[in-house]
């Protein structure tokens, strides 16, 4: 089951049980001090118009509507901190959570998650790394993410190793035609592209990360019929994976757009709501609402 709810993600968190929760991720937004918009537009091609694209075609651009939120914090740690030390305590122990961050603040946070969890529960550093987007000239492109890995007991947590996508061998003639049709586990660098402005998993929102790799992160990391949460869920894209995998989710924000997007998005899965009233469209089913509490099916 999903549930989306529109709230202080800290008031939500407060209201859970201790040990309710097998799986946290959290892409907070990352203290960069400007606004994240997501334009969107519809191009046409058009010999007098605004834009030259492939091959110098000329394009008239129209403005449909543009989202987003404000990215700037007097005190970043202590925002987090007691949303973190509330996640901490609702894990169960066998759970892990998942803090995605960018180079500003990764150290801080760290730091600041070491002194909550304690540095033993530290298990790994993931790098996401794509290759896309513009390329300044003075300085290295800055194409990573960090995702922070925590485990609430460093030695019992969920990992089915079994449940890992593997990846092809970069010479696999040199391996074997068995282990070159089986692939090889990933490390903790994972490369896998941005959401493609033509994709169809785009969804227009700012900072929308793509759905295959938090795939990865809810097969392998819990099981079917866990209770999963995300409390900064922006687009939505962890609560499908989520649904997608068998797996209930709780989603919060208090971005009344991110709340609609994902109302759209995961209409499929007949999500339940809590704390707004969406205009949505003839196809989306609003569900009874149950206390922020109570996830499961």
């Amino acid at each position: 089951m999903l549930r989306i709810v529109l709230a202080d993600n800290l008031e939500v968190l407060q209201t859970l049980d201790d040990g309710s929760i097998d799986l946290i991720y959290i892409d907070p937004p990352f203290n960069t001090g400007r606004s994240q918009t997501r334009v969107a537009l519809r191009t046409e091609q058009d010999v007098a118009g605004d834009r030259t694209g492939f091959q110098g075609q000329r394009y008239r651009t129209t403005v449909l509507g543009a989202t987003g939120y404000g990215d700037r914090f007097d005190d970043y740690l202590a925002f987090l901190e007691p949303r973190l030390a509330e996640a901490h305590r609702v894990l169960a122990d066998t759970g892990s959570l998942f803090f995605h961050i960018d180079c500003r603040e990764a150290h801080y946070c760290k730091v600041l998650l070491d002194g909550i969890f304690g540095r033993e529960s530290f298990i790994n550093e993931i790098i996401w790394a794509y290759d896309y987007g513009g390329r300044p000239k003075r300085r290295w492109p800055a194409k990573h993410d960090t995702i922070l890995w925590y485990a609430k007991d460093p030695a019992h947590y969920t990992f089915n190793f079994d449940e890992i996508d593997r990846i092809p061998y970069m010479a696999p003639a040199l391996v074997g035609a068995e282990k070159a049709a089986r692939g090889k586990t990933p490390t903790d660098v994972w490369w896998h592209t941005i959401v493609p402005t033509n994709s169809k998993e785009k969804t227009g929102y700012a900072t929308q990360k793509p759905l295959g790799l938090l795939e990865r992160i809810v097969k392998v990391h819990s099981s079917p019929g866990d209770r999963l949460m995300d409390f900064f869920a922006g687009s939505g894209t962890f609560g499908e994976a989520a649904a997608k995998h068998g797996r209930s989710c709780l989603l919060v924000d208090d971005n009344p757009e991110a709340v609609q997007i994902m109302s759209k998005r995961l209409t499929r899965y007949s999500p339940q709501f809590e704390g707004l009233e969406l205009e949505l469209d003839e196809t989306t089913e609003l569900q009874g609402q149950l206390p922020f509490g109570d996830i499961r099916e």
